[in-house]
C-alpha cells in the first residue's frame, strides 16, 4: 500500500478531505473508495486519521494539496470573467483523471485525442490562458475541449461526492 495524502477540496458547498494515494510502479494514481467503490470524504483530518489508523495506511501530511473547485466551476461557466492561473485548471484536470479511475458514477470524461493533449502540453508551460503568448497560449478550440473536460469532471465530481461516504 502506498502512502495516502490528504487531498482539500474547496467547493461552494463546503470542504471536505479525500484520500490521495500515487500508483506504485506503473500503476495509475487513485482517491481512497470503500469496498463498494464509494468515495471516501472526511470533513476533518482527525476523522480521516482516525480511519487511515484503522486501515494501517499511512497518512501523510507533508505536501497536503488543496484544489478549488470553486474557482474551477467560475472559470467553466465564465472564462471570460473569471481569471485563473493555468496551474489550477491543471490541477483540477489531473484530479478529475484520478477521480475517473477511482469511482463507477458519473460520466466519463471526454476521449483525449490530439487536441486535448496539445492543450495538455501547453498548460505546464503556465502561459496557456495569456493571449500574448503566442504558440504557447491555447487555441479556441483548445480552450473549448479543456472547458468541456472541466464541465465534465465536475459532473463527474458531483456525483461521486453525493454518493461518498462521509466521515
Amino acid at each position: 500500500m502506498s502512502d495516502c495524502y490528504p487531498y482539500r477540496i474547496v467547493t461552494t458547498e463546503g470542504d471536505v478531505t479525500l484520500i490521495w494515494r500515487a500508483g506504485e510502479g506503473d500503476e495509475p494514481d487513485v482517491l481512497a473508495v470503500d469496498h463498494l467503490g464509494r468515495l471516501l470524504a472526511f470533513h476533518d483530518l482527525g476523522t480521516l486519521q482516525e480511519h487511515c489508523d484503522r486501515k494501517g495506511w499511512e497518512l501523510v501530511r507533508e505536501g497536503a494539496a488543496t484544489l478549488d473547485l470553486a474557482l474551477v466551476r467560475r472559470w467553466v461557466e465564465h472564462p471570460d470573467h473569471e481569471q485563473v492561473p493555468a496551474g489550477r485548471l491543471l490541477e483540477a484536470w489531473n484530479f478529475f483523471d484520478d477521480l475517473s479511475r477511482s469511482v463507477d458514477v458519473g460520466p466519463p470524461l471526454p476521449s483525449r485525442g490530439p487536441l486535448q493533449d496539445g492543450a495538455y502540453e501547453k498548460i505546464f508551460g503556465g502561459e496557456a490562458l495569456e493571449p500574448t503568448a503566442g504558440d504557447g497560449a491555447w487555441t479556441d478550440e483548445e480552450t473549448a475541449a479543456v472547458r468541456e473536460l472541466l464541465r465534465v469532471g465536475l459532473k463527474l465530481w458531483g456525483q461521486a461526492v453525493n454518493t461518498s461516504v462521509t466521515g
